[in-house]
């Protein structure tokens, strides 16, 4: 996706003339914890109350389900809001979904995905991924797979506005930095550059002068 413009100003840019539209747009980053913290609690109660899982179990499908959402964000990121648009239409859809975030990458009210988009989505995954796990393990897989979503909205938020000092999150944050201010064309994970690594979107490092 070429960048033409990059506003850091925490301003948010109207999307929509209706004024029923419009605050669909905007989200308070508390919001994912608010919905689905409910369904990590519920899937976790149903593994071990009615599934009676071992605590070894449910920890293998809840580190599985972390591991495809990693992936799963990858694939969506590049694939899904960085298909280059065709036509005003498809331009239009890009920039509702993800190109105003690379036009005002520090608008606090969009850093998150909308309860339009994820509640759909996260509905449309649960069902895909009964057809590859049975009852007992999707009560601890999807807890993982929503652990790592949830690390992934608020993590994106969190590298936006918050100043990490050293560690771990300072690393995926200048990875993440690098996406919006170097080349968006590489760098597509959020919460994880493994997969830039396995399919070659890293960013190329430096070499030091001798």
């Amino acid at each position: 996706m070429a960048k033409n413009y990059v506003s850091n100003s925490q301003e948010s840019v109207r999307m929509f003339k209706s004024n029923l539209l419009e605050p669909l747009t905007k989200v308070h980053f508390t919001v994912p914890l608010i919905l689905f913290v409910p369904v990590i609690v519920y899937f976790s109660w149903k593994a071990f109350a009615t599934y009676n899982v071992s605590i070894g179990f449910y920890l293998g499908y809840f580190a599985i389900g972390l591991f495809v959402w990693t992936f799963t964000e990858y694939v969506m990121h590049r694939f899904v809001f960085h298909l280059p648009p065709k036509g005003k239409i498809m331009e239009r859809l890009h920039f509702i979904f993800h190109g105003v975030h690379h036009d005002y990458p520090m608008d606090k009210l969009r850093l998150v995905m909308p309860p339009s988009v994820s509640i759909p989505l996260a509905l449309a995954l649960y069902y895909l991924f009964t057809l590859f796990f049975s009852n007992i393990q999707m009560a601890a897989f999807f807890p993982g797979f929503i652990v790592g979503y949830l690390f992934y909205d608020i993590g994106h938020y969190a590298m936006h506005h918050y100043n990490f000092k050293s560690g771990i999150m300072k690393r995926i944050k200048q990875h993440h930095m690098l996406h919006h201010y170097q080349d968006a064309d590489k760098g597509y994970g959020v919460s994880s550059p493994l997969w830039d690594f396995i399919f070659g979107s890293n960013f190329e490092k430096r070499k030091k002068a001798k």
